[in-house]
């Protein structure tokens, strides 16, 4: 009797670590990008595969004090296909910020003269950068908004245009996740 009791509290307390652990399961962006594990979920993705995508970030924050939601969702993204073991040399992601989305990738000192407020965005950028993901601004909404391109975070790619860089990623094969 003890022995089957004995058994059965070690299956149940190697049971709670396992969903310990795949609930705890490290971020690849920590700043931004909380999920829920959902390991019997429909739909998971391939380890094994490479995923193309070119996200177009459009809207603004409801509040510059907060994370840009586009942001947020690459962020999610990126964490979702690492929590399920793809690397991250195999998401060959670009998330491109351009119209109402644009100020979201100013350095500091330009977004806080604009908004009075530090940039919520720059350190989820930073993340995203590490990770592989190239984080973009269309270069006519930057002339647009009257922001030299230097205002521009360092880890972000000025691109000629988020149209062009987009329909030259989707002849590359990336697949357009608008948000």
């Amino acid at each position: 009797m003890k022995h089957s009791t004995l058994l059965l509290s070690c299956v149940a307390g190697l049971l709670a670590c396992g969903v310990a652990a795949a609930q705890g399961a490290p971020q690849a962006i920590t700043a931004a990008g909380a999920y829920q594990p959902l390991p019997k979920a429909a739909y998971q993705p391939d380890r094994n595969a490479t995923y193309k995508v070119v996200f177009a970030m459009t809207k603004a924050s409801e509040k510059p004090d907060q994370v840009n939601p586009a942001l947020q969702r690459v962020a999610r993204t990126v964490n979702l296909y690492a929590a399920a073991g793809v690397p991250l040399d195999h998401l060959k992601f670009v998330a491109v910020a351009y119209g109402p989305a644009t100020s979201l990738v100013l350095d500091d000192a330009h977004y806080k003269a604009q908004f009075g407020t530090t940039n919520p965005n720059l350190a989820v950028i930073s993340q995203l950068h590490k990770a592989g993901v190239d984080v973009a601004v269309c270069g006519q909404a930057m002339a647009e908004h009257h922001y030299p391109a230097e205002w521009a975070s360092k880890d972000v790619t000025l691109s000629l245009s988020a149209l062009t860089t987009i329909t030259e990623l989707e002849q590359q094969g990336y697949a357009l996740m608008p948000l």
